[in-house]
């Protein structure tokens, strides 16, 4: 059975960092693409970062600011978020998906196993 399951939300000030872990099992972590998204309320859920095979990605919104990474050992990938702004106020999903030839990373329909979210509240 696939799981992953988010930790690591909370509330912040504006400027402050929080970081996010997505700890995956059920399947072969290696062969497949990790991403982030997030939903604020009324908003549609958004790419926010994804990584695979050694190779991120990141919404124009976060770049400079969020940092994604792995730990292949342990199945988990992070993402550290720093310079946190009320705008990223959202519940953070990880999704996973086993990324075929052409696909578009930041896109939440290419993605087939969901986490239930974590909140991220950002206060200004």
């Amino acid at each position: 059975e696939v799981q992953l399951v988010e930790s690591g939300g909370g509330l912040v000030q504006a400027g402050g960092s929080l970081r996010l872990s997505c700890a995956a099992s059920g399947f072969t972590f290696d062969d497949y693409a990790i991403g982030w998204f997030r939903q604020a309320p009324g908003k549609e859920r958004e790419g926010v970062s994804c990584i695979t095979d050694g190779s991120t990605y990141y919404a124009d919104s976060v770049k400079g600011r969020f940092t994604i990474s792995s730990d292949n050992a342990k199945n988990t990938v992070y993402l550290q978020m720093n310079s946190l702004k009320p705008e990223d106020t959202a519940v953070y999903y990880c999704a996973a998906v086993a990324p075929p030839g052409s696909w578009f990373p930041l896109i939440r329909e290419e993605y087939r196993y969901w986490g239930q979210g974590t909140q991220v509240t950002v206060s200004s």
